[in-house]
Order: structure tokens, then sequence, then C-alpha cells
């Protein structure tokens, strides 16, 4: 059994020319920069990596190495997953999309590297279209208003205040009480903090004038980072 497999093996393995793998590298180094240029318009803020972007391109290539060293050989196949096998990735992905993306290269780099150009042609290109519609979406931003206050604050003007100003749509997430201090956590919309500039008075300064509140933070956090 083993020496049909060797035998087979070495059927099937191919030498491919210069021109072949030439061939090869050219078409992932003109689909990783696709890749390349669709993680950059996809991304922006501090979720953008021009480091992550570059590793991206060199994946593709490298993935299309590897491809074109195993060929058709079983045995070669085998023990390079063993040797691959061995690594560790540990550097934690900020954007899911990142993950993705890293597939997208890995596959690229399979179809070039058998000479699949077609599919990897085709597939690039529908990816690529798809990432520039969706990948600018951006998640919705969310709001904490934090309040703090002493403890004989008048807990009702706090919450009256808060019912009036954002129009009984804030939602109450957190209430800490103790005999020093107050806090309140509330969640609001982008909706509800845009309407809230409409008002007369800020509400942000209509409850820091109340009196015990010594603060009073608005703070957007969304799936990039927080301000």
């Amino acid at each position: 059994m083993k020496e049909f497999i060797m035998q087979y093996s070495d059927m099937m393995t191919q030498e491919l020319s210069i021109r072949q793998i030439s061939m090869n590298m050219i078409v992932a180094l003109v689909l990783g920069l696709v890749i390349y240029l669709s993680y950059r318009f996809s991304h922006s803020g501090a979720v953008y990596s021009q480091r992550f972007n570059v590793s991206l391109l060199m994946m593709t290539l490298i993935t299309t190495m590897i491809m074109n060293v195993i060929g058709n050989n079983i045995a070669l196949s085998l023990g390079m997953v063993g040797a691959l096998s061995i690594v560790r990735f540990r550097t934690a992905i900020k954007d899911s999309r990142d993950t993705a993306y890293i597939f997208w290269c890995i596959a690229v780099g399979i179809c070039c590297g058998v000479s699949y150009y077609a599919l990897c042609c085709i597939g690039t290109g529908m990816i690529f279209l798809v990432m520039l519609v969706m990948g600018s979406v951006k998640a919705n931003d969310r709001y904490l208003l934090i309040i703090h206050a002493k403890g004989d604050v008048d807990v009702r003007k706090i919450e009256e205040t808060v019912l009036v100003q954002y129009k009984g749509k804030a939602t109450l997430r957190v209430a800490n009480r103790s005999k020093e201090q107050i806090e309140y956590i509330y969640e609001l919309s982008t909706k509800l903090i845009n309407d809230s500039k409409k008002n007369e008075k800020n509400p942000i300064d209509m409850l820091s004038e109340i009196e015990s509140v010594y603060r009073v933070n608005l703070v957007c956090q969304n799936e990039e980072m927080s301000r």
C-alpha cells in the first residue's frame, strides 16, 4: 500500500515551468493588490491598519508559493500540513471583517497556485464589489450618559430632566446608590443625541446645574473605538 501511494504520488507530480510559476505569481500579485485596495476602501479610522493590509498582500503571494511547491504531490502536501500546523497566530482581530479578508487571500493564493485563473478572477471581482458596497457600512454609535452626584441629591430632578429632555426614550442601564454618591448610566441612540441639540438648552448643562451633581459625562462607543 505504501509503495502504491508513493508510485501514485510520483506519477501525479508535475514540475512547473518557470513561465508557469511566474504567471501564477503575477496573477497572485495583481489580485493581491485588488484585495489591498478593497481593504483600504472598506476600512477607516482606528480600524484600518496599514501593516495588516500589507500582510494580506504578502499572504496571497506566500500561499501561491506554497501551492506551487506542493502541486499534486500528496506526500509533500501532508508534510507541509504537518510543518504549518506548528504555527500559532495570537494576534487579536480588531474587526470581524479581517477574518474574511484572511480567508480571501488564502483562497486566491490556492487558486493561483493551481492556475485556476478564471475562478480566482471572477471570485475576486464579485467579492470586491460586495466589500466595496457593504464594507463601508458602519456600526451604529451607542451613547452612554453617565451622571455622578452626591448622596443627598434630589433624584427626582435628575430623572425628570432626563425624561423630559430625551422624550422618555433614554434607557436606564445602571443605577448605583450609596450614602456618599449616586451614579446613573443611560443609553442613548444617535437620533436622541441629534434631537437634543435642537433644544433651547443643552441637557448636559441642565443636569450639571442640579444641586449636588458634580460630574456628567457623555461617552460614544462603537466597534472601532470609544471616544
